[in-house]
């Protein structure tokens, strides 16, 4: 029982970030159509900047802030200096757009900062705390709890706000929206702001229990497009709930069977998942507009 809630700890925990990842992926595509696969370099990019701005000595907090902030005027660039300007271009040229996107900002990472693994001190402290015989990190309750508020931060945002409706009308019509005075241009940069800004939290989260380095994004992307798709793409709820599953199958598997082929499960079950289900677990059917 302890080895199984163990196992369920680290399954969530892992998940979590795959969630985070995997709602990046939707809120850009809901909001553009684009599957953005350098989503993960925000996450590296959260990570890595908080690391190197903390040794240049400021506090923890202040790094993160800019870290953060970093990583939107990243999204921000992408959007406006790439995806904007190939606007009618094919699917397909948009995905190799952020394809290479994400080794640019890789490999910029790589130059800027090195290519070692870092670490980042837990919010409260590394002492695990027991619970039914297995042990869980403080830190783990920490991402698991942040990955909820911000699931329900922008869940009241979309569902709430002016500006988060907008957002949902440019996704559902955008030429509709675009004539009862929708900013297209603007909601299309505050879906790649917003989705920077999350997977640069999770990236900070995450990097006292995984750590981080310049090259994770890539893994990361595979794993949240992965639960995206698994989950339904497009449907926020769908994305929390393939990141979370795909982050226990991976637990269980290394746990029970071997963790050598653990990255494989994610694609495995993704592949199983669409050969039942096309349009993933929550998925809607794609109806075509006339």
């Amino acid at each position: 029982m302890s080895e199984l809630l163990q196992f369920l700890f680290s399954g969530l925990t892992v998940g979590a970030v795959y969630a985070v990842v995997a709602i990046g992926f939707t809120l850009i595509y809901a909001a553009s159509d684009v599957v953005n696969f350098a989503q993960g370099e925000f996450v590296m990019l959260g990570g890595m900047a908080t690391v190197f701005l903390a040794m240049l000595g400021l506090p923890i907090v202040l790094a993160a802030v800019l870290a953060v902030l970093l990583s939107v005027v990243v999204g921000v660039l992408l959007q406006k200096l790439a995806i904007e300007r190939a606007r009618d271009a094919s699917p397909v040229t948009l995905i190799i757009i952020t394809l290479g996107a994400s080794i640019f900002i890789r490999g910029v990472a790589g130059l800027v900062f090195d290519k070692q693994f870092h670490g980042l001190p837990g919010i409260s402290g590394s002492t695990p705390i027991a619970v039914l015989g297995a042990t869980v990190l403080p830190q783990s309750l920490w991402v698991l709890a942040s990955a909820i508020v911000m699931f329900t931060g922008l869940w009241l945002f979309l569902d709430k706000t002016v500006t988060g409706k907008a957002l949902r009308a440019s996704a559902a019509n955008r030429l509709a929206a675009q004539l009862v005075g929708v900013n297209i241009s603007f909601v299309l940069l505050l879906a790649f702001g917003l989705s920077a800004a999350l997977g640069a939290i999770a990236g900070i989260l995450v990097a006292p229990i995984t750590l981080t380095r310049y090259d994770i994004g890539a893994l990361l992307a595979l794993k949240g497009f992965s639960a995206a798709i698994f989950g339904g793409l497009g449907n926020p709820v769908g994305a929390v709930i393939g990141g979370l599953a795909l982050g226990l199958l991976e637990a269980l598997a290394a746990g029970y069977a071997t963790s050598v082929y653990k990255d494989g499960v994610a694609f495995v079950a993704l592949i199983l998942v669409l050969l039942v289900m096309p349009n993933g677990l929550m998925g809607s059917k794609l109806v075509d507009r006339v």
